[in-house]
């Protein structure tokens, strides 16, 4: 486990309950000043919550928050250095981008020429200059969240929440935002904390990744960690589109036996507290699926549904009674009904307990 000396937001022991409900559980989480962390999972996991915790927007039933240093548990929004973007842009319509940029600060009675500066500042860097004087109906939705992220800028702190921001934009939109926002986290260097049930976000975006589920973090590590040894079931099939092969069947001698099938696991890098035997998952990711090859583990599969998608193609069977599914090439033939042989190495496998689901 990561130690962070000196974190720019730590969580401790943190509690959350709506009555009789838990919906966080003694959570802990440390954030590195500078550092881009994506909070994932399904809906329902606490991960907004978990956010809205950090604004001072819920109250936390127990535990502590710190950010920079300083106790804001039961501060108020406005005092804990933070600013927030939302999954809506929630701006003024009536107010010139202009207007909704400079209207809190206005508030806060920020001296005119710090607010010039400091707008002037976001606008460069959102590259929004010649959009200050229109109003939020001139605007297409991708410049109406670049506004709101502005608003957030405009404050100028260290901490910076992003709640879903990306998720009511179209396919092509989210991924030129997905960009902005990297670049931005890199031009700026402030911790930046992001919610998101979009595998494909947390990957590209995150410095490390919190996996939740239940209102608990099941795994905290960086994308690459996450992917290519995932610390339970649950990751390895959250994490993954298409999702991981699984088998269940028995580890004995250094062999999975599933069915009909037989897997000697050579090369596959057991953890420390791994047992060695009895009932298990293996895994396999279908990218990790080769056509032909000379791979340890040879199989002969029928193609059952193909899907072209461009640069990749899906090829969907069943291997030993489980669906089972192979990413190709965009280029390749095979069609429907095609028998053709696979290969793969279990050192690209993951394996886990059968009743603990924890990895093996």
């Amino acid at each position: 486990m990561t130690v962070i000396e000196n974190p720019s937001v730590s969580i401790k022991n943190l509690d959350l309950n709506f009555g009789a409900v838990k919906v966080l559980k003694d959570l802990n989480l440390d954030i590195a000043s500078g550092e881009f962390i994506v909070l994932l999972g399904a809906s329902g996991c606490g991960k907004s919550t978990l956010l809205n915790c950090i604004a001072g927007l819920l109250e936390v039933s127990g535990g502590q928050i710190h950010i920079g240093g300083t106790n804001v548990t039961w501060a108020e929004p406005s005092d804990r250095g933070i600013g927030m973007v939302f999954q809506s842009y929630a701006l003024y319509p009536q107010m010139t981008v202009r207007g909704n940029l400079t209207f809190g600060l206005k508030n806060a009675k920020v001296p005119k020429a710090e607010i010039e500066k400091r707008v002037a500042r976001a606008a460069e860097i959102l590259q929004m200059e010649e959009l200050l004087d229109r109003k939020p109906g001139a605007l297409s939705g991708g410049q109406r969240q670049r506004v709101a992220i502005g608003r957030a800028l405009v404050r100028d702190v260290d901490v910076f929440l992003f709640d879903e921001p990306l998720s009511n934009l179209d396919a092509k939109l989210r991924t030129d935002l997905r960009v902005e926002l990297k670049q931005l986290h890199q031009q700026l260097k402030n911790t930046m904390i992001y919610v998101t049930h979009d595998q494909v976000e947390a990957l590209t975006l995150a410095d490390r990744i919190a996996i939740m589920k239940d209102g608990l973090i099941q795994q905290l590590a960086s994308p690459k960690e996450i992917y290519n040894r995932p610390v339970n079931k649950y990751v390895a099939d959250f994490i993954g589109s298409p999702a991981m092969n699984f088998f269940e069947g028995t580890v004995d001698s250094g062999v999975f036996t599933a069915g009909n099938l037989s897997i000697d696991l050579k090369g596959y890098e057991f953890t420390p507290t791994g047992k060695l035997g009895g009932l298990a998952w293996f895994g396999i990711r279908p990218e990790n699926v080769i056509v032909g090859g000379d791979g340890p583990v040879q199989i002969d599969v029928i193609a059952e549904i193909v899907e072209p998608m461009g640069a990749d193609t899906l090829v969907w069977t069943h291997v030993a009674g489980a669906p089972f599914r192979i990413r190709m090439d965009g280029t390749s033939t095979v069609k429907m009904g095609d028998t053709f042989g696979v290969s793969f190495d279990p050192a690209h496998a993951s394996m886990f307990d059968k009743v603990s689901e924890e990895r093996l």
